[in-house]
């Protein structure tokens, strides 16, 4: 038995980001795609049939968040990186309860359903809680507790924990495999060499990725580039480029940086929004890509971006590649919907999600074109439509999202939590922070 979703336009987000016309996707009993492509040529439906108007395309891919950052949205806005997290955002997350990261967690989960990412990689205490929460609301998560050395804090006990984790669950675990474990080491200028070493040799031994911020301000690693040319550069020597990696941010790259990263298979989290908000620079983007790194899109915190609208960052990340270069053709439409699914995957080292495609899991999402954004129509030819997808429509038109086969979103709400009350309850725990 399989249950069929039937629309005028299919994205199944190949490399070549073909536009099926009249299109149906397959989903297996698993919740997997079991088959993607023209009505014409499709096996007799098995199940039950889903018309939609519009496109349907592959759940979205946030490559890197910290999204229980809700409860601090706004905190800081206008101070530098450094000045923003010594001074506002760490001593606000040092009041956190894990019941508070719960809370924050539910939301931002709810809100990038909403907006079509089903999938989110995540950076934040009380990971945990954080698990729970995307079990909860239905989506997918990657998550990582973060491992940071501070006063106060044991990075040998915050390894340890994600290895008790990982060593007690498994990598994946949940319906549809929506949640996998990660180590979560914040940055090579928040641990020692050492601890970066250990990090490198555990995660290798479970196969388990590395997130990790690399060179997102041009300041933050000054002692690191002085003692061993660049970060990428540290993390090659204690092992952890020879692993599952995605770097978040990787703004101040040199050309040996990128040739390293591409040698290793590493991926970026390329966040244009928080980088443009925080003045931290420009991604090279376009040197990435041609290097073959494989690059995803994140949002960052909703503290830094200010949301975890991954609709933005498509467009941000096209426009700063092609000012940034003056070459209008640097990054385009198609390109800017790739790094937001099948990249994001590829950055995160998952064969499983972002695309249409058999054996991935099938995380879709609907557009209703009923919008001023396709007033031409979609008989217009494919670049045109992507350009309207892209440049006009954004996230506005998401009305229903599936994620391992389950609606979990229709009519634009959550079909799991009740968004007014979750809303209330981040304004309540925000309030203490606050206070």
């Amino acid at each position: 038995m399989t249950h069929r979703l039937r629309a005028p336009v299919v994205l199944p987000a190949d490399p070549a980001c073909s536009v099926i016309r009249d299109g149906v996707v397959d989903i297996d009993d698993s919740g997997r795609v079991a088959h993607c492509g023209p009505v014409a040529s499709a096996p007799a439906a098995a199940g039950p049939v889903t018309d939609l108007p519009g496109i349907l395309l592959p759940g979205l891919v946030n490559a890197h968040a910290h999204s229980p950052m809700v409860l601090l949205r706004g905190m800081g806005g206008d101070l530098p990186l450094l000045r923003w997290l010594r001074e506002v955002i760490w001593p606000a997350e040092a009041r956190l309860r894990g019941e508070d990261v719960r809370t924050g967690m539910l939301l931002g989960s709810v809100e990038m359903l909403r907006r079509g990412v089903t999938t989110s990689a995540e950076m934040y205490f009380h990971a945990d809680q954080v698990a729970d929460a995307v079990l909860a609301t239905g989506g997918r998560v990657v998550v990582g507790g973060p491992i940071i050395d501070l006063p106060g804090t044991d990075w040998r006990a915050m390894l340890a924990a994600t290895e008790r984790w990982i060593d007690a669950n498994g990598l994946r675990f949940g319906p549809g495999e929506r949640i996998e474990l990660s180590y979560a080491p914040h940055s090579a200028y928040m641990l020692p060499a050492d601890a970066l070493e250990h990090i490198a040799k555990s995660a290798s031994a479970r196969g388990a990725l590395v997130q990790i911020h690399v060179a997102e301000a041009a300041d933050e690693d000054a002692p690191q580039r002085a003692e061993h040319g660049s970060v990428p550069a540290l993390l090659d020597r204690v092992g952890l480029l020879d692993g599952r990696l995605v770097a978040a941010h990787a703004v101040h790259l040199s050309d040996a940086d990128i040739a390293l990263l591409a040698a290793r298979g590493a991926g970026v989290a390329h966040c244009p929004g928080s980088n443009s908000k925080l003045a931290s620079g420009i991604a090279r983007l376009t040197d990435l890509r041609a290097e073959s790194v494989p690059v995803g899109l994140g949002t960052d915190g909703p503290a830094s971006n200010d949301d975890l609208d991954l609709w933005e960052e498509i467009q941000l990340a096209a426009m700063l590649a092609r000012v940034s270069t003056l070459d209008s053709t640097a990054v385009t439409a198609a390109d800017a919907l790739l790094m937001a699914t099948r990249g994001g995957a590829d950055a995160l080292g998952r064969a499983d999600l972002g695309a249409l495609e058999p054996g991935r899991w099938a995380d879709v999402v609907h557009i209703d074109t009923d919008d001023p954004a396709f007033a031409t129509g979609l008989d217009v030819d494919d670049e045109h439509l992507l350009a309207n997808l892209v440049w006009a429509a954004g996230s506005r038109r998401v009305t229903d999202v599936w994620v391992a086969g389950e609606r979990v979103v229709e009519a634009g709400e959550s079909t799991r939590i009740d968004r007014t009350a979750a809303q209330a309850d981040v304004a309540t725990a925000a309030a203490r922070l606050r206070a």
